[in-house]
């Protein structure tokens, strides 16, 4: 169940206009009088398991609620305990300098569902992959293992990887395609609203025609939902800005360390140690350490598909970009067990014709969810 408590913004002095929600109360707003005019909310929440909190913000008198929220902190963000004073600080004049207050609101998310199982919340913030080009990316939950050869045979039937026979390690030899495939099987299993329909066939891959996953051609054809709540691939920018490890990142190189060996089974520690030697090939998931949003193997193991078209970064901002809007190639992110490190940094991008089977064995899934 998700609880929405609604608080304002008017003539720079914060209000509360709402506070009509179970299990949670805010005994205390207030803008500070020096030159910071930062924002302290004061809350009580009685629910007896932890909670997510988050912030949104309109600009508009909550006719939309996209406005970036991202310089807060306190007790915000996933696994909040219950209990009183919490206390959340949101540095609204340093982030939106230029907005009119009186149109500006916000709303205070609690949220007390679990988080999917296996999924680890990354929260909205902002990142800028080179310096003329900024983004800012909204919440979503992403898997904290790749997909492994188990969950992948449960959903497909089939194992196409190299490495086949161990059900902990991630699945590879997958293509974009067949990505696609996936996140819908899984989503159609679980009884969630499937997020990719092929042209105008739908979204149940039992009804796509015959060769739509044969064809580079044809990745086109694949279009997205992106309001769905079923499984899907992250976009480019979501995958580097998890692999960064979002607003906790620690500016690593790799993901989670400044030492590869730490964090990643890549060409020196797995591939070049021979076919002969146990440590060649993919390993099971998460025994590397895991990065600062306790996500697993983003360096390393296998590469991993992303829904972007392939193309240069543009110039600007953008909110939750997605993606060239045409051009041939998809995009595949992260290190693999038969890369070098050069592969293997947070910032290495690369592009894959969508029907590529990654012969080598080195192309595996990682899911994410639309937080909603």
């Amino acid at each position: 169940m998700r609880i929405i408590v609604f608080i304002g913004i008017l003539s720079c002095l914060v209000f509360l206009s709402a506070n009509t929600s179970p299990g949670v109360s805010i005994t205390n707003v207030s803008q500070r009088t020096d030159t910071s005019r930062k924002v302290d909310i004061y809350y009580n929440i009685s629910h007896t398991m932890p909670v997510t909190v988050t912030l949104q913000v309109s600009s508009d008198n909550g006719v939309n609620w996209n406005l970036p929220c991202t310089l807060v902190t306190g007790d915000i963000g996933s696994n909040i305990s219950p209990g009183n004073g919490k206390h959340i600080v949101w540095d609204v004049l340093a982030e939106h300098p230029d907005v009119i207050y009186e149109n500006m609101h916000f709303k205070v998310m609690v949220d007390d569902m679990h988080l999917p199982y296996g999924f680890v919340l990354v929260q909205g913030g902002v990142m800028s992959p080179t310096p003329s080009y900024t983004v800012t990316l909204s919440p979503f939950y992403i898997e904290e293992y790749e997909v492994t050869q188990d969950k992948y045979q449960i959903v497909m039937g089939t194992n196409p990887s190299q490495f086949s026979g161990n059900p902990n390690r991630p699945v590879e030899r997958v293509s974009w395609f067949k990505a696609i495939e996936y996140c819908n099987r899984r989503s159609m299993q679980e009884g969630l609203m499937p997020c990719y329909s092929y042209s105008t066939y739908g979204t149940d891959p039992n009804f796509w025609p015959s060769g739509w996953n044969t064809h580079n051609i044809n990745h086109s054809n694949v279009s997205c939902n992106w309001n769905a709540n079923g499984y899907r691939l992250p976009t480019e920018m979501e995958w580097m800005f998890a692999a960064k490890g979002g607003n906790q990142s620690l500016g690593y190189p790799f993901s989670g360390s400044n030492s590869i060996d730490d964090v990643a089974w890549y060409y020196n520690n797995s591939y070049a140690m021979g076919s002969s030697d146990p440590d060649y090939g993919t390993h099971n998931v998460g025994l590397k350490q895991a990065n600062e949003l306790g996500i697993f193997d983003m360096s390393g193991n296998v590469r991993e598909w992303c829904w972007d078209i392939y193309g240069s970064y543009p110039n600007g901002s953008f909110l939750d970009p997605k993606g060239a809007v045409s051009g041939t190639l998809r995009m595949g992110r992260g290190g693999a067990w038969n890369l070098d490190l050069a592969f293997s940094t947070v910032f290495s991008r690369n592009n894959y014709a969508g029907a590529a089977s990654a012969g080598s064995g080195n192309f595996g899934i990682r899911c994410v969810r639309a937080f909603q």
